[in-house]
């Protein structure tokens, strides 16, 4: 089964979007779900992120979010399940909403960023980073090969298609949540080692066990903690590292 539908047939909370916001960068669901008898006032509002996918190649008119301008409301199950759809607009959509969804089990993270981990796990080994992150400098520094491999490479970076040579030679590899996204996390996850480090980052990675199925050691994501912030920022536009509200958790396969 593909890892998106088995996300989707996992456990998740229920409710309805109460609010959504796809920034030039990120897109941010906020979800309102029952509230549990002894809850504080507004304790039933969650939100998740995913980096916003802007679909460029669409006929004239067509819309790149379905029924955008009325997705307050809407189950955020339903709209979770746009992990899945053509758009990838709709797809960022799906995933914040499947992140809002997502009960985090907190006590099982460490409080760490993905830049520290891929440091000290690439050290003097060969790294393979897909996506091009602004940390890529620190692990070039440390690591004795450090691919990056891009669909848009820039100039040191690779072109993803080399990704069936290198990532089999690799003894760290680092992907990006939007592999989940586009759909290519299944193939990349299946080049790996069995022996290799495998990270799975980004505010767009659901913080769940069940990528350890696929090979992961470990998976950091993000948690937000502060609503109102996040949708500020989102919608003007700002970049990962200028959201505030926002913990960096790390959960690592025992």
């Amino acid at each position: 089964m593909h890892i998106v539908d088995r996300l989707l047939t996992g456990p998740l909370l229920d409710g309805f979007v109460a609010d959504v916001r796809v920034g030039t960068h990120w897109t941010a669901v906020v979800v309102e779900t029952p509230v549990s008898p002894g809850a504080r006032p507004g304790s039933d509002l969650r939100a998740g992120l995913a980096s916003t996918q802007i679909v460029h190649d669409l006929e004239h008119g067509r819309p790149a979010v379905r029924s955008a301008g009325h997705l307050i409301g809407m189950s955020a199950r339903e709209v979770a399940g746009w992990m899945r759809a053509e758009s990838l607009t709709e797809r960022s959509i799906g995933f914040a909403a499947f992140n809002a969804l997502l009960e985090l089990d907190a006590a099982a993270c460490v409080e760490r960023n993905a830049e520290e981990i891929i440091i000290e796990q690439g050290r003097g080994r060969r790294v393979a980073i897909v996506g091009h992150f602004p940390f890529v400098p620190c692990v070039r520094e440390v690591a004795e090969t450090c691919w990056v491999l891009e669909l848009n490479p820039g100039p040191t970076d690779l072109p993803a298609a080399l990704a069936p040579e290198l990532l089999p030679q690799a003894d760290v590899v680092a992907i990006t949540g939007m592999a989940l996204v586009n759909g290519t996390f299944d193939g990349l996850a299946a080049l790996c080692r069995p022996e290799a480090y495998v990270l799975v980052l980004g505010a767009t990675t659901p913080l769940t066990p069940l990528l350890f199925d696929y090979g992961v050691s470990a998976v950091s994501g993000t948690v937000v903690t502060d609503i109102a912030a996040v949708l500020d920022a989102v919608s003007q536009g700002a970049n990962f590292r200028q959201i505030t509200g926002k913990r960096l958790l790390t959960l690592e396969r025992k």
